[in-house]
């Protein structure tokens, strides 16, 4: 997917495209992770669709859960996705940052090659 050290810069149209297809693809991590917590707190935490998307909002981004679960499903599914959503986060956020830290890297060392020609 990325080019290799030695080969030019990506243009900036192509690098757009590049951080467009990352952006969309955090976009649907994102966009299935809610529907996922939103379900599994409507059915097994026994939620209305509108507190669990809260719910699961809230731990998707790291604040906390809004509603205490009363039941053992509940308490077992908020567990499981809490787990998940630390690791979906991480993983949202690297798939989006890495077209940029590439980008960094790749024109730090054709600026460093430019030098050691001279």
């Amino acid at each position: 997917m990325f080019e290799h050290k030695t080969d030019d810069l990506l243009p900036r149209k192509e690098f757009l495209k590049r951080m467009a297809r990352s952006a969309g693809l955090c976009l649907g991590t994102v966009t299935f992770s809610l529907a996922m917590g939103a379900a599994g707190y409507h059915f097994l935490g026994e939620l209305p669709w509108l507190d669990a998307l809260l719910n699961a909002s809230m731990i998707l981004t790291g604040m906390g859960p809004v509603d205490p679960m009363r039941s053992v499903a509940g308490k077992l599914f908020a567990t499981g996705y809490a787990l998940y959503s630390g690791v979906a986060f991480l993983t949202t956020m690297a798939v989006l940052l890495a077209p940029i830290a590439h980008r960094f890297m790749h024109k730090f060392h054709l600026e460093e090659e430019v030098e050691e020609q001279d």
